[in-house]
């Protein structure tokens, strides 16, 4: 039997550096609330099974969002971090899930992923056999800085990448590696990290530069114009 995909997207965020009243997931793109977008994109995919969307419980804008009805698409409770959240998605799924099952954790606030990158990482990760994560190489110089806020060094920007989502694990081994992060009190920062933690291996795909991630104002314009460009291209 083949194995299922199933896509977490954490959504309990504030998104304090938007400085918006407004969580940055809700806030409107071309029309439309930014988790929208995210989702849809998700569901179009035919390689991904369901999708759990994790929440804040005491979320009340979650009715803006006409996918979150969607009966592939499932709803869990947020904690106080990331980690936490991504946990929380995937213990949802008890009921559901088989051994060998695979988790796709992708950002709520990256509107713009398309289903040929999508496909392109599952398919990435699933021929190796190993956990995979969109990534950018970086273009510009890399200054490591010390605590007193000086230059210490220049580092070698060949070996920098900036990681993005979605990032894809087996789940039984994303779930070990996120609890055993929180038990240990170690913070991390994205699902890799987690991973890496503990030894397993991770490869790097290299993603488009439009997959943003909406985290200040002016991010909203670029994803509007990424999204309609895209839209575009999709009619013609």
């Amino acid at each position: 039997m083949t194995n299922s995909i199933w896509a977490i997207v954490p959504a309990a965020g504030s998104g304090r550096r938007m400085a918006a009243e407004t969580p940055k997931q809700y806030l409107l793109v071309n029309g439309l609330p930014i988790l929208e977008h995210t989702l849809r994109a998700l569901l179009a995919c035919p390689d991904i099974r369901g999708v759990v969307v994790v929440l804040d419980p005491s979320d009340r804008r979650a009715d803006s969002v006409a996918s979150l009805s969607d009966p592939r698409v499932f709803k869990a409770s947020g904690g106080a971090e990331r980690a936490d959240s991504v946990l929380s998605g995937l213990r949802s799924l008890t009921d559901y899930i088989s051994l060998g099952d695979w988790a796709l954790v992708h950002d709520a606030a990256r509107p713009c992923v398309s289903v040929s990158v999508l496909r392109a990482l599952i398919d990435r990760a699933l021929s190796s056999d190993t956990g995979t994560v969109l990534a950018q190489a970086s273009t510009d110089t890399v200054k490591q800085v010390g605590n007193n806020g000086l230059v210490a060094a220049t580092l070698d920007r060949r070996s920098i990448w900036r990681a993005q989502t979605p990032q894809m694990f087996r789940l039984s081994e994303l779930e070990h590696a996120l609890s055993s992060a929180l038990e240990s009190g170690v913070s991390v920062t994205d699902e890799s990290m987690a991973m890496e933690r503990l030894g397993y291996p991770v490869s790097l795909l290299e993603g488009p530069s439009t997959n943003i991630k909406v985290t200040l104002p002016a991010d909203l314009e670029f994803a509007e114009i990424i999204l309609r460009r895209m839209n575009e291209e999709s009619d013609s």
